[in-house]
């Protein structure tokens, strides 16, 4: 076996260590992404700025700023959610205004002595926002005897005036009067994320004796989300409600946190001010600027950066630490390794020399050079060696994925040497590679045998004739489409399936016997094929198309009875027979004319003499499309010589 360690293996794991798959979005202009990137490298700058003239806040207030951040961190701890239930509460619709009037009453059912009405505000977790959440900036609370609420009784107003977010503290109002209906009414809502809202948990009517007679009553209002079981009007009156912790540390919290805020705005001088509004401004300039660059197409792609679901967090570009797994054991951690690549250079560290906190794109930078170094013969080896497997279909070095002590040693090592030269010198250019092999005399060989050369290297492993090549399961699917006129050209665009799909609630079915070869959508190049990796399509399949879920350098070549089975008479050959016959036909009047085109379409060549009289008589007895599956069958189509 090749030197390679387990260290080995995880330094290399080490370098993409912050990188992810997810999705995000991508500039397909290059300027405009360079001018993306140099907009939010300023907005990093000025809130760097920003945040400079809070720390100056911060040293100035010295061991009194200090005591109050320590309270509030004391108090955070102990005002934490203690409990809450699946039923949020009520959650109206969403509005793009704050200053939109939302209102929710409920019916007692009958009139009742008040003493005490208590609204306990939502806890969602949505964008960040946790307690509070939908809790009304500017709101009233109002009673009455009538529905309509056309002679109300005022019980608090807080319209024009902010109301501070309570937390999940439960904000109560006292009150003696004689009422039925009880209206809370929104005259500046709650922010979400680019929208406006109006949530409560529960509202809470005490009577003269402290019972809750809102408990059940009817909930209405003009509008609500109705998405159950987190959000219903009936939620509103369920008992059900978040539970903090200490509630009395929600209250002190938010006492403190109003001093401190009363103590910063003392500190923040006119010229502190002056500054934080210029940095403002810039900030709101570039991020406006911002907008007007259009936004990327999304795709799937590596990423360093996204947005995070649950526990699927982006690392930011900071490298998570990769340790040994002693024997690949999750379990059994062993110790830390550090970004490096596999020990080929004897005298070297395999290990990357990187400065400490570097940014993880410098890992995948010092792989990208170690693997274009110009002393490293691996690289250049490999890629001439893969090249001239796909011309010659064998390459150089029969393992294109094994050059280490497990693989198969050079046929021509000298040559393997020259071409990765060449193509260095070249500057990497795949096309002076691709035009040096094409050109050479030994690739313009036809693929005929000789007697006297078979019996010395009969496995052409000396390249004395052109190796024959049949069409992989791909190229002989888009020649069949191309031979009977219906293969669609068109570039991009989204995949198609080769299969009718069932059942997609849960298990999906891929039944490629039902599907109808007739259909358009899918006469297009096998490349926009869809491709099921847990159930590969038969047909191609059994023309040895690779395994999409394995690396494969070198497919499979075999010749099988079941091959020209599936060629003779599967739907697809049929249908495309069908057609062939129908081009030809349109193509030339008589008999003779349409099997001499249809041979030239498929072979490359007119018949001769011997095989016109063996295509007329079989297309005399069986017809012509019957003959176009015969030709599709011919070694001249389905291989290159």
């Amino acid at each position: 076996f090749d030197p390679f360690t387990q260290k080995h293996y995880y330094s290399l794991q080490s370098i993409f260590a912050a990188v992810d798959r997810a999705e995000r979005p991508y500039d397909s202009q290059p300027e405009l992404s360079k001018k993306k990137s140099n907009l939010l490298q300023r907005v990093t700058d000025l809130k760097k700025s920003l945040s400079a003239i809070d720390e100056e806040i911060k040293k100035e207030g010295g061991a009194q700023l200090a005591s109050m951040d320590k309270e509030i961190t004391a108090l955070r701890s102990k005002a934490k959610l203690k409990s809450k239930r699946p039923e949020y509460g009520y959650h109206s619709t969403t509005v793009k205004s704050p200053e939109t009037t939302k209102w929710v009453q409920i019916d007692l059912g009958e009139t009742a002595k008040i003493q005490q009405i208590t609204l306990r505000p939502c806890h969602d977790e949505f964008n960040g926002i946790n307690g509070g959440f939908g809790f009304p900036v500017r709101f009233k609370v109002e009673g009455s005897l009538t529905a309509d609420f056309k002679k109300p009784i005022l019980i608090f107003d807080q319209t024009n005036n902010d109301y501070p977010n309570p937390d999940i503290a439960s904000v109560n109002f006292q009150t003696k009067s004689k009422l039925r209906w009880v209206r809370v009414t929104a005259t500046r809502l709650a922010k979400r994320s680019n929208d406006y809202i109006f949530a409560l948990a529960e509202l809470e009517v005490f009577d003269d004796t402290g019972k809750n007679i809102a408990l059940k009553a009817k909930v209405s209002s003009p509008d609500s989300i109705e998405a159950p079981i987190r959000w219903r009007r009936a939620n509103l009156t369920d008992g059900h409600f978040p539970i903090a912790a200490n509630e009395k540390a929600i209250v002190a919290l938010q006492k403190v946190q109003a001093n401190r805020e009363a103590m910063v705005a003392k500190l923040r001088k006119p010229e502190r001010q002056a500054r934080r509004k210029k940095l403002q401004d810039q900030i709101t300039a570039t991020e406006k600027e911002l907008k007007g660059i259009p936004k990327g197409k999304m795709v799937y792609a590596a990423a360093t950066d996204f947005k995070a679901q649950g526990n699927f967090k982006p690392t930011k570009g900071k490298p998570r630490m990769v340790k040994i797994l002693h024997r690949g054991n999750i379990q059994d951690p062993r110790g830390d390794v550090k970004p490096g690549t596999l020990p080929i250079f004897p005298k070297e560290n395999f290990e990357f020399k990187l400065t400490a906190n570097h940014p993880e794109s410098e890992r995948r930078a010092a792989l990208a050079k170690w693997i274009t170094r110009k002393d490293n013969p691996l690289t250049w080896r490999s890629i001439a060696n893969r090249i001239w497997l796909w011309h010659f279909g064998r390459g150089i070095v029969e393992t294109p994925n094994d050059f280490g002590r497990m693989g198969l040693p050079p046929s021509h090592p000298e040559l393997l040497d020259w071409l990765a030269l060449e193509f260095q010198n070249s500057g990497g250019s795949f096309k002076h590679l691709h035009k040096l092999i094409v050109t050479s005399s030994t690739y313009r060989q036809s693929s005929s045998e000789f007697e006297e050369f078979d019996r010395i290297d009969s496995d052409n492993r000396l390249l004395w004739r052109m190796n024959r090549r049949r069409l992989e399961a791909e190229e002989l699917r888009d020649s069949i489409l191309a031979t009977s006129g219906n293969l669609n050209l068109e570039l991009g665009g989204p995949g198609f399936y080769l299969f009718k799909l069932e059942k997609t609630a849960h298990s999906p079915h891929y039944e490629y016997h039902k599907f109808d070869p007739a259909d358009a959508n899918s006469h297009r190049r096998s490349v926009y094929r869809f491709i099921v990796r847990s159930q590969p399509d038969p047909f191609m399949t059994t023309l040895d198309c690779a395994d999409s879920s394995q690396s494969t350098p070198k497919r499979d070549e075999t010749l099988t009875a079941l091959q020209a089975l599936s060629l003779l008479n599967n739907k697809f050959t049929l249908h495309m027979s069908e057609q062939f016959a129908s081009r030809i036909q349109k193509e030339s009047k008589t008999l003779k004319g349409q099997i001499r085109r249809a041979h030239q379409l498929t072979t490359g060549r007119p018949p001769n003499t011997q095989e016109m009289e063996a295509l007329y008589s079989y297309a005399q007895q069986h017809g012509l499309q019957n003959l176009c599956r015969v030709l599709f069958n011919l070694s001249e189509f389905t291989y290159i010589d």
